[in-house]
């Protein structure tokens, strides 16, 4: 069993940490990788007597990359906050992650509402994080300012986001969005449901059936299409995100096909859970669009499997007990949001592995796939000149999860009491020791991203 003194019990960081399964270039080996101020700088053969050496039992993977996380800061910090969110980040084997710019007071729509929110991270970071922007209707025509002060890219709504704040862009204006961005290869991400489709907005009672019928798939499918003929039109960059919808990843295809400059993500929530197991009255379920049944299911898996979909991210997106459990579980009520960065990667391998499916085929959409969305170069991967982002993962693990247990500021999960294989047993940021189950998080060594071009990155690596 892996202890916190296998992993160095000094200041020390480890120079070199080997094991019988390392992940490179797509596939597990034996081998070695050697950090030297933070950084991998050689990938050599199985060394027994490397500073770190995992047991059988575990795989060295590179630190995961989830690119949609509301971490709620400033502003909003008893709903999440940058410590305890990238506590949990690190955790669940996340290293890098991209902060999203709703939720915290003041939206990140502005040069100063970034500055606002880059001041509130100072010091709290326990791993890697950047900045999306938003787009909204009062700050279009001025995201080039907004860009140039380092956002990776821009967050839109088609339909209510639920944050006043926050308004949504009406089809001309996710039009006039797009045409902007293509002015400098901008990326919008976009929230893609149409709100002529939806169900009015109030109480609908404690049944899961009655919130599913308010938010049918057609309001996905119609959305999707609706951004992937404004991309078609202006030739800009766009993603479509947290897709539950299955049936729309067709009209995904033929886009890519057709060259149009598309990406889409899913997450755990939709390829673990299903609308027939959800219970009345949790709204710890509740999340727009919602978790759909297993037909929707079955068919994001086949895009995972065929490549269709590019990510697999938590969109993590926390509140506090009370706004969860407002209407006594009336689902038109609670807050819609799913906490599950923690729990991401071993939910997601525990149904890999119940539908016959290997590790390595859904790593790279934990990792490289969200690394590129967001601009991040080779993060994502093990390889030589990339930050030393390491984890520790034990996949034949078993554990029960306690909500209770987790590093989220509120101990609320869908997944509470179920048991997931797999078990993060070490993470390194920068080839530092960041957490590990029995020591808790180690250090706040993580560090800022911004960006200075669509496709760079500033700052130390």
């Amino acid at each position: 069993m892996l202890h916190p003194p296998a992993f160095g019990d000094s200041a020390e960081a480890p120079r070199t940490l080997s094991a019988t399964r390392v992940f490179v270039d797509g596939a597990f080996l034996p081998a070695t990788v050697t950090v030297t101020d933070g950084v991998i700088t050689q990938i050599s053969a199985f060394d027994p007597d490397a500073d770190v050496v995992l047991p059988d039992d575990a795989v060295l993977l590179p630190g995961l990359v989830d690119s949609h996380v509301h971490l709620d800061e400033p502003g909003r910090t008893e709903w999440e906050g940058f410590a305890t969110g990238t506590a949990a980040a690190a955790a669940g084997g996340v290293t890098t992650l991209l902060d999203m710019p709703l939720n915290s007071v003041p939206v990140t729509t502005s040069v100063a509402a970034l500055a606002a929110k880059r001041a509130a991270a100072q010091g709290k970071l326990a791993v890697d994080v950047g900045y999306w922007g938003g787009a909204v209707p009062e700050n279009l025509g001025s995201l080039r300012a907004l860009a140039e002060a380092g956002v990776v890219g821009f967050k839109c709504f088609l339909s209510p986001s639920g944050i006043d704040e926050f308004g949504h862009l009406e089809p001309e204006q996710l039009e006039a969005a797009l045409a902007e961005l293509a002015e400098f290869d901008g990326l919008l991400i976009v929230h893609a449901e149409d709100p002529a489709h939806l169900g009015a907005e109030g109480p609908l009672g404690i049944h899961y059936a009655d919130f599913l019928a308010s938010r049918p798939p057609h309001s996905e499918e119609s959305a999707i299409r609706m951004v992937i003929e404004a991309a078609r039109r202006t030739g800009a960059r766009a993603h479509i995100v947290h897709v539950s919808d299955g049936f729309a990843l067709d009209a995904v295809r033929q886009a890519k096909a057709d060259g149009v400059r598309l990406t889409v993500e899913t997450c755990p929530h939709y390829l673990t859970l299903r609308a027939e197991d959800v219970p009345d009255g949790n709204a710890a379920f509740k999340c727009c669009p919602p978790v759909r049944d297993t037909v929707h299911q079955d068919l994001l898996w086949a895009g995972v499997l065929d490549g269709t979909i590019d990510a697999i991210v938590s969109d993590h997106s926390p509140s506090t007990r009370e706004l969860k459990e407002q209407g006594d579980g009336d689902f038109g009520l609670a807050w819609g949001g799913i906490a599950g960065l923690q729990t991401g990667l071993r939910a997601i391998w525990t149904e890999a592995q119940r539908r016959g499916i290997a590790l390595e085929a859904v790593l790279p959409l934990m990792t490289t796939g969200p690394a590129r969305i967001g601009g991040l170069g080779g993060r994502g991967t093990l390889a030589v000149g990339e930050p030393a982002h390491l984890v520790a993962f034990r996949p034949d693990a078993e554990q029960v999860v306690s909500a209770g247990a987790l590093e989220y500021r509120n101990k609320l999960s869908p997944w509470d009491g179920a048991t997931l294989r797999g078990e993060v047993a070490a993470t390194w940021v920068h080839g530092a020791l960041g957490f590990t189950p029995e020591g808790g998080i180690a250090g706040r060594g993580g560090r800022e991203i911004l960006a200075v071009s669509p496709h760079t990155l500033e700052g130390p690596r």
